[in-house]
């Protein structure tokens, strides 16, 4: 540090200038504070005042209903974590290896992209809850050998087979984005294209495509309760049986709050993830 840069003292314009900032900075924090307040308040009194409250509070926010519920819902959760938790790393697989298949130029892997083209255009195509009931009820119904039953595997095979295509396509989109010159100058150094997209291509690819996949991560962590639909007793499915029997809606709410305390965090990382990101395209 220079004697100068020790001995700066800011002078009175700029003294005015950081006061000026601070006063439009607290006035911009107070009138969002009042305007959050106000529209808050005015929304629950409409719900609170509106003619079918009483009944909506009893069916929806029953405590006790929520207490009863809980545990069972909480172990059913459970099944929801480590579904997701062995589809996401699988997902990031399937979906790196469908997009660099997509960015082959031999005309002796033209079956291959083809392949890898058809399934991208199925599988996002389709809607998720068909693939999975497909496969929870149509490959146990083949009697292959060796085959599993368990509907555990087969609905995060189902899951893995859609969401690795939205996420080849998000792979492919930052392998698309790496300028032309960073493949040109590895093909000066006489890398090969292998090498290339390995050494140069896929780690500035995939830095780049953090802040989308997190967020299809969030949107898998919310669609494993999909695997409701062919029976398996997960968190919606536990809530709707207590609900079939006690007549009573609350378990939903339940299980609600447990997918939020998983989807709230990452949203807030992927948030942060993409201000990363903006603060170093910025500052190049």
């Amino acid at each position: 540090m220079t004697q100068s840069e020790v001995s700066w003292v800011p002078s009175e314009r700029e003294l005015e200038r950081q006061a000026v900032r601070r006063r439009l900075r607290l006035q911009q924090t107070v009138i969002a504070t009042v305007v959050t307040v106000v529209v808050a308040v005015g929304l629950a009194l409409l719900i609170v005042s509106s003619p079918g409250w009483d009944r909506v509070r009893d069916y929806f926010l029953s405590w006790s209903h929520a207490r009863d519920s809980f545990a069972a819902i909480a172990e059913g959760f459970w099944i929801n974590i480590r579904i997701f938790l062995v589809a996401e790393p699988c997902v990031l697989v399937l979906g790196a290896l469908v997009a660099i298949a997509r960015q082959t130029t031999s005309p002796w892997l033209a079956p291959v992209r083809l392949l890898a083209t058809g399934y991208t255009d199925l599988f996002r195509g389709v809607p998720s809850i068909m693939v999975v009931v497909i496969c929870g009820i149509g490959i146990p119904a083949l009697g292959l050998s060796g085959v599993t039953s368990s509907l555990f595997w087969l609905t995060t095979f189902a899951l893995v087979l859609c969401y690795g295509a939205y996420v080849a396509e998000v792979f492919r989109a930052g392998i698309l984005a790496i300028h032309p010159t960073q493949v040109a100058s590895a093909e000066a150094l006489a890398l090969t294209r292998a090498q290339t997209m390995r050494f140069v291509v896929l780690p500035q690819a995939v830095r780049r495509v953090v802040p989308p996949l997190m967020n299809d991560l969030v949107s898998l962590q919310k669609d494993t309760a999909l695997i409701s639909a062919v029976g398996v007793f997960e968190a919606l499915r536990a809530a709707q049986d207590y609900q079939g029997y006690n007549f009573n809606g609350t378990p939903l709410l339940v299980a609600a709050a447990y997918f939020l305390v998983v989807a709230v965090p990452l949203t807030r990382l992927t948030d942060w993830l993409m201000r990363r990101q903006i603060e170093k395209e910025q500052g190049r």
